[in-house]
């Protein structure tokens, strides 16, 4: 019987003939931990009398929620953080380095990894091929020391893409209708995986949009296959040797197919308070907004700002709105300065926040005040994530947002491409 891509890699990493129901017991590849989460994680490690990491696998800290930290418990989550990577001696990417999510794509994930990280978008890496997971901290904990857990290997939902984007549409406009179709529940702990033609012709970046947002819709992992497209981005970065190729089975079984068509697709807006509350672009014409934010795990890579700067170019944001941008890392940051972007995005009015996950976890940098409309390129919008739940936060493409910030209310990209 043929595999899932699910299957295959949690076959992989189990030893076994792993089916959709089965329980494994898996080796882990990649474990990472951020300043949110992983300050819980620490502790319980340490509670539990663990001393050493696993040999087996690999072990990261990412200092991105709080960068820089906005006050001195924070400051202190950080100093624990950095005293377990000094003593455990695991990869620590430190203040102004970028989003754990970013980086991991950057450097760390390959397909056919298995990765478990103690934030729920650790999906991200599924852009790559590879099985990528968010976990309670107290289970990280157990994987640092172990190097392995199990799993329920999850049913398969295949999500098929064909045809050519329109001018203004893009791939979060994809996620968005995809989990406004089916509903923030209607792939929870399935394996969301994605095939057609217009998978094959989208880049990393955009694959890694779409990975990101499976987990908006309840799935364990947004599964991209391992293709040219994939070996061209590792080999950019010098990773050659990190590619193999992975494909499902012709003969796999999947739950359900669910076929899109992007030619007929629009710019798509998720409203407060619910991912899956979507609405078209054009639709919330007049709807004010007071801060548009362009950046997160989800938005804030090289081409998101490619864009945002082609519509910003020779234009000034609405007065009577904010405009904040945060690159997703340092990489990004400084290719975008080279490229010029972010200089036209300065000359739009936008205020430049360090690379990392700036007001998106409502913690510092952009906190809305009551009753303030946020248009960002975010992945959620549930009542009071960025910090207050007064506010209100509508999602959309970098597109979108950018368009928002001239018009000074919600607008589809289209009039202003």
């Amino acid at each position: 019987m043929g595999k899932t891509l699910a299957e295959k890699i949690l076959s992989a990493k189990s030893g076994s003939e792993a089916k959709s129901g089965d329980i494994v017991v898996a080796k882990v590849d990649l474990v990472f931990l951020q300043d949110s989460t992983g300050p819980l994680t620490v502790r319980q490690f340490q509670a539990a009398g663990f001393k050493d990491l696993a040999n087996s696998l690999k072990a990261a800290l990412f200092l991105d929620h709080a960068a820089p930290s906005s006050n001195r418990g924070l400051s202190n989550d950080h100093v624990l953080l950095r005293s377990f990577a000094q003593e455990t001696g695991c990869f620590i990417s430190d203040v102004g380095d970028g989003i754990c999510h970013q980086i991991v794509a950057e450097s760390l994930a390959k397909p056919g990894d298995l990765i478990v990280g103690a934030d729920s978008h650790t999906v991200t890496a599924g852009g790559l091929g590879a099985f990528a997971c968010g976990m309670g901290s107290t289970d990280i904990a157990v994987v640092l020391s172990l190097g392995e857990t199990w799993f329920r290997v999850p049913e398969s939902i295949k999500v098929t893409v064909t045809g050519k984007f329109p001018d203004g549409v893009y791939a979060k406009d994809l996620a968005l209708h995809l989990i406004g179709q089916i509903g923030a529940d209607g792939a929870t702990y399935k394996a969301l995986e994605f095939s057609g033609d217009t998978i094959c012709n989208m880049s990393i970046p955009q694959r890694l949009t779409v990975a990101n947002m499976a987990v908006e819709a309840g799935a364990k992992v947004g599964l991209f296959p391992a293709d040219e497209t994939t070996q061209d981005y590792l080999s950019a970065q010098g990773r050659s040797d990190h590619y193999q190729p992975l494909f499902s089975d012709d003969n796999a079984i999947y739950e359900q197919t669910i076929n899109i068509s992007v030619t007929e697709l629009e710019p798509t807006v998720a409203k407060p308070h619910a991912v899956d509350n979507t609405a078209l672009a054009r639709e919330l014409k007049g709807t004010k907004i007071h801060q548009v934010f362009i950046g997160t795990c989800t938005n804030g890579r090289l081409d998101d700002l490619a864009v945002a700067a082609k519509i910003l170019r020779g234009k000034k944001h609405h007065p009577r709105t904010r405009l904040v941008v945060a690159p997703a890392s340092r990489g990004v940051l400084l290719a975008a300065i080279k490229a010029g972007y972010i200089q036209t995005l300065v000359e739009a009015g936008a205020i430049i926040l360090p690379p990392g996950c700036g007001p998106c976890f409502g913690m510092h940098q952009g906190v809305l005040g009551d009753g303030e409309s946020c248009m960002s390129t975010a992945n959620r919008n549930f009542r009071g994530r960025m910090g207050v739940p007064e506010a209100f936060i509508y999602l959309g493409s970098p597109a979108t947002a950018a368009a928002t910030a001239i018009k000074g209310e919600i607008t589809d990209p289209r009039e202003v491409i």
